[in-house]
């Protein structure tokens, strides 16, 4: 079995473009990430940081190259088999929190719990656990449009992990909130992947923020390049 997490080798990723032209996202990426690496990923916009990621989270597939997760060739596996490590494994967080408005805080870290087999006792402390840690316990009962943009947040960050991922992907988690929420929301995002040990592979236009991250790399006309 592999020691990484997640493995790319040579991926690449084009588009249809006017006429018969293709338009490159991606060219020969490499890149290795395993359990405790906390990444950040900077880009200019539209560099294919969001596809880049979708890759990563196995929502999306390379037009060549290899992918590997947890030792298994992903370019190859069914859908099934896609979705399955995507549900078990991976923890996705977006820049607009996506929660389900008629459910409450606890209830939206519980449900993904549910799907992935645990009872609800366990899918409850679960919840209550993580809420706690990013200062929401007072704030389990309510829905969503009863909490602030970074208490929103924050929630999302609880359900990304709460079925304890290997990996936490995450696209500008911060990029709709102002500075003193973002770090109040960066903060908990870091604590949870510090007491977990899951690896971390954030995209962020936020300097200060990416500069708190262990490793940092950039992505630029279609390459990967340490920072």
């Amino acid at each position: 079995m592999s020691d990484f997490i997640l493995s790319m080798s040579e991926i690449s990723k084009s588009y249809p473009s006017i006429g018969s032209e293709k338009l490159t996202v991606l060219s020969s990426i490499n890149l290795s990430i395993s359990a405790g690496d906390l990444i950040g990923l900077t880009a200019p916009s539209g560099a294919g940081k969001s596809t880049l990621l979708h890759i990563c989270g196995l929502l999306d597939t390379c037009d060549s190259g290899t992918i590997n997760f947890l030792g298994k060739d992903m370019q190859k596996a069914s859908d099934m088999t896609r979705t399955l490590m995507r549900r078990r494994e991976i923890g996705f967080v977006y820049q607009f929190h996506h929660l389900l408005p008629e459910f409450s805080a606890l209830e939206n870290v519980v449900l993904p719990q549910l799907i992935n087999g645990k009872k609800l006792e366990q899918a409850s402390e679960r919840a209550i656990e993580l809420l706690s840690l990013v200062d929401l316990e007072n704030r389990a009962s309510h829905r969503p449009a009863q909490l602030s943009g970074g208490e929103q947040q924050r929630v999302a960050l609880c359900r990304a992990v709460a079925n304890e991922p290997k990996i936490l992907l995450a696209d500008e988690p911060t990029g709709n909130l102002d500075e003193k929420t973002s770090d109040k929301v960066f903060e908990a995002l870091l604590l949870l992947v510090e007491l977990s040990g899951m690896a971390a592979l954030i995209a962020t236009h936020n300097e200060n923020l990416a500069q708190k991250m262990k490793r940092r790399i950039k992505l630029k006309n279609g390459k990967i390049f340490s920072d």
